[in-house]
């Protein structure tokens, strides 16, 4: 393999496009053939229809919500697989609860990508603290690991001095889990007078944040780490090649940035809600927006891989929050922007005045030198939220931060 998992990861940016475009169209005509909900959600789009990325705007999102209802009405996939649920490997269930399935193919969930970007190779030991029970995480691993020619003690979470003095004993020379229980594993190695180095020297980490403390933490104990970010519902999306550069997307997804509430593409650079495109034959997920938020990077890794990179995990970005009793969205905020063109970015906040009574305030960043109407916005946010706010126009040398947020509590319960 070389330094790199395979030739895909250094193809040209016009090589990418063109392979990315033809197996994309494939997915989506399959997905409209052999899964009754693409049938449905896909019936007025012709996979031919996709010339380029941009293009895939035009295809409806599909939510965690969305699995959640159909599954329930339609179990156990709601009739997004492509192959019959006896045909495949393994079936996880994720809260909510979501049912994954595993298909056949070799590393199904692609993680030996992200694990030999953090320097597994054949011949490793792994010691993997993700989780075997109902949830895919350890298993994603697991195939990854095998893919490369790695052993992997499957030690899942929990009872921690028994994986302290596991390692102790097999002496891996990779960990796999979260940060903050690797932290716990070496702090109850000091605990217990363990002696583990020189063993575990690199690390894939996942299913939380790395905060720069941890990772300088485990610098000092001889553990370069790299991380990842992946779902149970689409495998590994993208992966850490150089500390704090950012995270290289996977060859076999199409990941956009939207703005949350909608599905219409940010400028690039502006942090948006991830939503990604599964271009797999037995669970082809078409826009699927993962409800977290973060931001495409500029230019490419210094390590040499030419695909895109995101900014890492940067929140979360279902912000509904409950206002005098009701709902409000950042689809409802989407729909007030759509109704005035001048519009560039909108940010809802909440506050509490003297009284604790609930304020909403819709700040409008418009268009330099546009007519803007603040009774006309005034009435949209009343029609569409059903409750009365302020609207403020922002100056035209200020603008809203760019940090994906629709809607800002800044509502302070005791």
């Amino acid at each position: 393999m070389g330094d790199y998992f395979d030739k895909l990861e250094t193809r040209t940016a016009e090589e990418r496009l063109e392979e990315t475009i033809g197996i994309l169209r494939k997915t989506i005509d399959l997905a409209q053939r052999n899964t009754t909900y693409f049938a449905k959600k896909l019936q007025d789009i012709s996979a031919h229809e996709i010339k380029d990325l941009n293009d895939l705007s035009k295809l409806p999102i599909t939510r965690k919500t969305d699995l959640i209802e159909q599954q329930k009405n339609r179990p156990p996939f709601g009739g997004m697989n492509a192959v019959e649920p006896g045909k495949l490997a393994r079936i996880f269930s994720s809260p909510g609860p979501i049912y994954d399935p595993q298909g056949t193919t070799e590393d199904f969930w692609r993680f030996g990508r992200a694990m030999w970007a953090a320097g597994f190779r054949p011949g490793d030991i792994v010691h993997n603290t993700f989780s075997y029970h109902f949830t895919p995480a350890g298993f994603m691993v697991d195939e990854g690991a095998k893919k490369i020619g790695c052993a992997v003690f499957p030690a899942g979470i929990g009872q921690t001095e028994m994986q302290v003095r596991t390692i102790a004993d097999l002496k891996p020379s990779a960990y796999a889990g979260t940060p903050s229980f690797l932290k716990i594993i070496l702090e109850k190695a000091e605990e217990l007078d363990i002696q583990l180095a020189p063993s575990i020297s690199k690390a894939l980490v996942g299913g939380e944040a790395l905060l720069a403390e941890f990772r300088a933490l485990f610098q000092e104990r001889g553990i370069e780490t790299r991380q990842c970010y992946g779902t149970a519902d689409l495998g590994l999306v993208a992966y850490e090649t150089e500390p704090t550069e950012g995270l290289v997307i996977d060859e076999h997804v199409v990941v956009e940035i939207v703005r949350p509430g909608t599905g219409q593409p940010v400028m690039s650079g502006d942090v948006g809600e991830v939503v990604v495109t599964l271009l797999n034959s037995s669970y082809p997920l078409i826009r699927y927006a993962t409800g977290d938020l973060s931001a495409i990077a500029d230019g490419n890794s210094k390590c040499g891989r030419t695909n895109a990179r995101i900014k890492g995990w940067m929140g979360r970005a279902d912000q509904t929050t409950k206002v005098r009793g009701m709902f409000v969205s950042p689809k409802q905020i989407a729909d007030i922007q759509a109704r005035h063109s001048y519009i560039k970015k909108a940010r809802l906040t909440v506050e509490h005045d003297a009284n604790k009574t609930d304020i909403m305030t819709l700040f409008c960043q418009v268009t330099n030198g546009s007519l803007v109407n603040k009774e006309q916005i005034t009435t949209s946010l009343r029609e569409i939220t059903k409750m009365r706010g302020n609207v403020v126009f922002l100056k035209d040398n200020e603008s809203l931060p760019n940090d994906g947020k629709i809607i800002e509590d800044k509502r302070k319960f005791d």
